[in-house]
């Protein structure tokens, strides 16, 4: 059988489906060229935003026709699957079910496992996941509904599996998570043989947890510096890792940034908002006064340094002034680039249980136009102007 996977979403997704892969090769499959002219077909899904659940939805409805021509298998998987079965009252998954009936199997990402290693489709960079799901809960966000909370992956698995790598000539590896700065967290007092490193790690450097207010629990907040440090000696020409939540950026983590040239001087750093009011409300555990400090920390130990970030407008009662605080933000950061998103309700999250999504569609447009010209248009034409003759660009963002 031939297997086509179709995959939306974030990096974090690219690397399940990179594992999905290498499921269906053992099972005696081959990749299809197309989509048309595959026997199997794995979808993918993200539901970060409402548009990306739409787009699965409408692919799905378009193979349901091609299967009433010839013999065809439709999987779901991702993040719309991964709610259903977290869903105790089974309403999602039958909802699901009903309108999506021609799907053939619902498949959670957790039973793909890392008992073997990804089919990757890139010879000279790897996504190698460190952690899957969350536990911030931020109060937008569907993805410890999705993905569930924060499970880390042994220290050892991961350093090993970029040892091989770069035993196999790669060059690149970005490092993935929710939430890079809190891998480990859940690893501190498991007495495993897989995770007897991490023990003496923690010894070793005298490390105390620490109270996290908005865990209320417990936490080790500095195992991810340690395992960037060592992916970091191996000799990759360059390591990143996505995605860091400011509220727990430690100072040991941007010393290890400024310590290796080879880690990527590109930091992704969510700001979601510019204005106090509206981070509460959407349960971001950091000030805007403090992201600025952290990123003045951040340029000033980091020569060389770019920020992205994210940002969402039109969040349940966002106001003009609060929008245009984002404004005034951004324009002090100066990132390098934005993924701005107009806000939608998520299944499950706590904005949509308890907060009305009040603001209309044309003036998020209209906030997400003013933030795609100030930020993204500028860095566009920027590129444009920097091209080589055969119009490829010569810098990146």
């Amino acid at each position: 059988m031939k297997y086509f996977i179709k995959t939306f979403g974030c990096q974090q997704n690219w690397a399940d489906s990179e594992r999905i892969a290498r499921q269906l090769h053992r099972r005696a499959m081959r990749p299809a060229k197309e989509l048309s002219d595959a026997d199997y077909v794995v979808i993918n899904t993200c539901m970060i935003r409402k548009s990306a659940e739409n787009r699965a939805y409408g692919l799905v409805n378009n193979l349901s026709q091609v299967k009433q021509r010839r013999p065809l298998k439709i999987i779901l998987t991702g993040c719309l699957v991964g709610l259903a079965y977290k869903d105790k009252s089974g309403r999602y998954l039958r909802r699901l079910r009903t309108i999506l009936p021609a799907v053939d199997e619902f498949l959670p990402i957790e039973e793909v496992g890392f008992d073997w290693a990804p089919l990757r489709t890139d010879a000279v960079h790897a996504w190698v996941p460190i952690s899957q799901g969350c536990n911030n809960f931020c109060t937008y966000c569907v993805v410890p509904f999705t993905r569930g909370r924060e499970i880390s992956r042994p220290f050892e698995q991961i350093v090993a599996e970029c040892r091989q790598l770069i035993a196999a000539g790669y060059q690149k590896v970005t490092l993935l998570g929710q939430n890079v700065n809190s891998y480990g967290s859940d690893l501190v007092g498991q007495k495993t043989n897989q995770t007897n490193r991490t023990e003496a790690l923690i010894r070793a450097r005298h490390l105390k947890p620490v109270y996290v207010k908005h865990l209320g629990r417990l936490r080790i907040p500095t195992l991810f510096p340690f395992l960037l440090d060592e992916v970091a000696r191996m000799g990759f020409a360059e390591v990143n890792f996505l995605s860091s939540n400011p509220c727990d950026f430690s100072d040991e983590l941007i010393a290890v940034i400024a310590r290796h040239p080879n880690i990527g001087r590109t930091i992704h750093l969510p700001l979601q908002s510019g204005d106090d009011r509206m981070l509460k409300k959407m349960n971001r555990w950091y000030t805007t006064k403090q992201y600025l400090r952290l990123v003045a920390k951040l340029k000033r130990q980091i020569p060389g340094l770019k920020l992205t970030t994210d940002i969402i407008v039109g969040f349940c009662g966002e106001t003009e002034a609060q929008f245009n605080q984002t404004v005034s933000v951004c324009k002090t950061v100066g990132f390098a680039k934005a993924y701005v998103s107009m806000y939608s309700p998520r299944p499950a999250t706590a904005a949509q249980r308890v907060m009305p999504d009040d603001i209309p569609h044309p003036v998020k447009k209209r906030r997400w136009q003013i933030l795609e010209d100030l930020i993204n248009q500028p860095q566009l034409k920027k590129r444009k102007k920097t091209s080589n003759q055969d119009g490829s660009a010569i810098i990146s963002l």
